[in-house]
């Protein structure tokens, strides 16, 4: 039996059930799941351990890479930039980033950018994976090239550009990068465990990753899910798993515990307050939230609603039964949603790696029974 720490009320025995028998199957190696509701921490537990030997406990300080949950806290901060006026999700990225306009891109909208609209999934002419940590000179390449299919007819997932695109156009508005931002205006300030890029004074708290053993099924081959996942350039690659963790990339290199993703996801779920302060409007929330396109994605096996960075929950429903929900997943199992109609809000990390892209059963049966002891 695996014991398991943390705060676990009696309304939520279920969702410790679901989470031992996770690790009972053999399915976990170290695990934190935490929800939040009106804006309170009403559950948070941990279990496992945080490398491949068993040698370390996954505990309360435990950090995990989040992978493409990174861009729920990317599309916060565009989110926020919004707010404050200093840009519109219907304005043209190239009024910020005005060698964007090359190629035929002159018209594509933030909004579409947000939404995985634009074309840009990835890079279909063969370059050097370590090209990916020269941040300037992406952003030439992004500006530079033709979009895969016509912006604005469908969406196509952006597992890496999304990062580049989103980061390029806050450092353009706010003159310094998402990392930064994330640290100085959230993380710090409101006891954060949640950094894009990590330290190297952080990495000894980091979760080991045990990968899966199989690759994603996407169930279909095209320009767009080439382009974004299945070059041997598709991902950054060359320079070491240490540059990797440092690189501060808004869409992959995220390191958090669940608390920490829960609160800030519980701010959005709760009018956009944490902890007595508000870090971003109800208007804008939903706003952010609202969905900019629907119907089968380019890259991803399924039909996807998207907001402005946020996976919509109407569709595949990985996070409850709420339409309205909002959140992101990333490779590997970790996901964090929020959900206004309830004030409820989660977030999922592990170090145990499945293949799955949005159906991973562990979060599934962790946000079912928790919907249960409402």
């Amino acid at each position: 039996m695996v014991e398991i720490a943390g705060l676990a009320p009696i309304r939520f025995d279920a969702v410790k059930d679901a989470f031992a028998a996770n690790f009972a199957a053999d399915e976990e190696l170290g695990a934190r799941f935490t929800l939040v509701e009106a804006g309170e921490i009403v559950l948070d537990i941990w279990a496992g351990h945080a490398d491949r030997a068993k040698t370390r406990t996954f505990d309360d300080k435990t950090l995990t890479p989040i992978f493409s949950t990174t861009k729920a806290i990317a599309a916060l901060l565009i989110a926020r930039l919004v707010d404050a006026g200093k840009l519109d999700y219907a304005q043209t990225v190239s009024s910020v980033w005005p060698e964007f306009a090359q190629a035929g891109k002159a018209a594509i909208t933030v909004e579409q950018v947000m939404s995985h609209q634009e074309g840009l999934s990835g890079f279909p002419e063969q370059m050097d994976p370590s090209l990916w940590f020269d941040w300037d000179a992406i952003c030439a390449k992004l500006a530079a090239m033709a979009p895969i299919w016509p912006p604005g007819t469908a969406s196509g997932y952006h597992p890496i550009t999304f990062g580049y695109l989103a980061g390029e156009i806050f450092r353009r508005v706010e003159g310094w990068n998402m990392g930064a931002a994330l640290r100085e205006e959230l993380a710090v300030p409101f006891g954060l465990d949640l950094w894009i890029g990590l330290p190297d004074a952080e990495a000894g708290r980091v979760a080991e990753l045990q990968r899966p053993k199989a690759l994603p099924d996407f169930g279909h081959r095209n320009d767009a899910t080439t382009a974004a996942f299945l070059t041997p350039w598709a991902q950054p690659g060359g320079l070491g798993a240490d540059v990797l963790r440092r690189f501060e990339l808004p869409s992959a290199t995220g390191y958090a515990t669940a608390q920490a993703l829960a609160r800030v996801m519980g701010a959005l779920a709760n009018d956009g307050w944490l902890d007595g302060e508000d870090i971003l409007s109800p208007a804008l929330i939903a706003e952010a939230a609202r969905s900019r396109i629907r119907g089968p994605d380019l890259v991803l096996p399924f039909e996807m609603s998207w907001g402005a960075g946020f996976m919509r929950n109407e569709t595949v429903h990985p996070w409850g039964p709420g339409d309205e929900t909002f959140g992101h997943s990333g490779w590997g199992g970790s996901c964090a949603f929020a959900d206004p109609e309830r004030k409820l809000a989660g977030a999922y990390v592990m170090n145990r790696q499945s293949a799955e892209l949005l159906n991973d059963q562990r979060p599934r049966r962790l946000i079912e029974a928790a919907y249960a002891g409402l």
